[in-house]
């Protein structure tokens, strides 16, 4: 795993446009950056992909457990009513569309798994297609060798998935959603509803503060049309707590993510995966902050409910080095051990393994100079050399 200098396409920003990859700056600091390229052989790549096939089954295993006890239920804050609701979309075998898995890997050592992204990742835009476009574009300006490859068949299973929503599944119409004032969010369910089209799959768009609740209990979009499948870019765990949580049972919607991927996308998976799976080789130690555990001199606290960073602390030798401040920690905290990311430079880079219909498909790389990975921390391409 090498971090590799290589020309800027001239025309990239040009090219961001013409494809509706309009945050690829954002707050005037640059997000999606090509002065460099991460170099994998292929031999780890394979580490990557199998690591991320067994956490994959393994975070399975931790819902099985979960949905099967009321205590376990609480411990993950997933309030009362909601509980059966969750259960029935495990139970029933509700289809899920994606997730990512935040990895520390430097090219040698087995990955760790930092946490599961399995209810509303991003970066996936960037990840399936742009980066894509980046390994084709610099072959042929002969930036990179012929034989040059990537990770990547993101985008083939996406519209592979949404064909088998609607052949399989009978998906006949999808709504999308995300919530207003996110271009990155909006982004992604513009990509998602691309995918889609390509399948051959109908679909709508409107905002999350755009759906309403109709007399007989349905969800419904502007134009009053029920909503019987939707895609929302939007935590469960906001949903658990808004008004209308009370009719989620009730409205009939096959929703993707399924309510069960709540239990994934909560840091309360990661002391149930040490405790099933202790000392396996893709995990780090991590406990509940209120449950008795081993001293650790090098430690990370994190909120249940944690997003992009938000209110994540690192303790070395009961000292803090690090923080991110935020909305989260009434719900509950973790502690993980602690494991660096590889540094390159003066930059910390964290890999988001994707899957898509539980299959593994890429990896996007994400770089920071702080130790936290954050919304704003820049993303880099990857091509596979050997």
């Amino acid at each position: 795993m090498k971090r590799v200098a290589i020309n800027e396409r001239p025309n990239w920003r040009e090219k961001a446009t013409e494809f509706g990859f309009n945050f690829h700056t954002m707050y005037g600091e640059p997000y999606w950056c090509e002065d460099a390229y991460y170099q994998f052989t292929l031999a780890q790549i394979e580490q990557i992909e199998d690591a991320t096939a067994e956490l994959h089954q393994m975070c399975l295993q931790v819902v099985e457990k979960v949905v099967n006890s009321d205590t376990l239920m609480a411990k993950f804050q997933i309030p009362k009513h909601c509980w059966e609701f969750v259960r029935a979309s495990w139970r029933s075998k509700q289809p899920s569309l994606y997730s990512r898995m935040d990895l520390v890997y430097d090219g040698i050592n087995p990955p760790k798994l930092l946490e599961n992204n399995a209810d509303t990742p991003t970066s996936l835009y960037e990840a399936a297609f742009f980066q894509w476009l980046w390994l084709e574009d610099q072959i042929a300006a002969g930036n990179l060798p012929q034989h040059a490859d990537q990770y990547n068949s993101m985008q083939e299973k996406l519209i592979a998935l949404f064909a088998e929503l609607k052949n399989r599944h009978g998906f006949s119409l999808l709504h999308f959603a995300c919530c207003q004032d996110t271009e990155e969010d909006r982004g992604t369910v513009q990509y998602l509803q691309d995918c889609a089209q390509e399948a051959g799959l109908a679909s709508e768009f409107l905002f999350i503060e755009e759906i309403g609740l109709g007399e007989r209990g349905q969800f419904s979009d502007m134009q009053d049309q029920v909503i019987a499948n939707l895609f929302k870019l939007y935590p469960w765990e906001f949903m658990f707590r808004e008004v209308f949580s009370t009719k989620l049972e009730d409205a009939g919607v096959r929703w993707l993510e399924p309510a069960w991927k709540a239990i994934l996308s909560n840091k309360a998976l990661l002391p149930l995966l040490w405790e099933m799976f202790p000392h396996h080789p893709n995990l780090l130690a991590a406990y509940f902050a209120e449950d008795a555990h081993p001293p650790m001199d090098h430690y990370v606290i994190k909120p249940l409910f944690s997003r992009e960073g938000a209110n994540i602390r690192i303790i070395e030798k009961g000292q803090e080095v690090a923080r991110v401040e935020g909305p989260y920690g009434k719900e509950g905290m973790i502690v993980q051990e602690y494991c660096q990311l590889p540094r390159f430079n003066d930059s910390y880079t964290l890999i988001g393994s994707w899957l898509v219909n539980d299959q593994p498909c890429g990896i996007g790389l994400r770089e920071d100079r702080a130790l936290i990975t954050q919304d704003l921390s820049r993303f880099y391409p990857h091509s596979i050399i050997g």
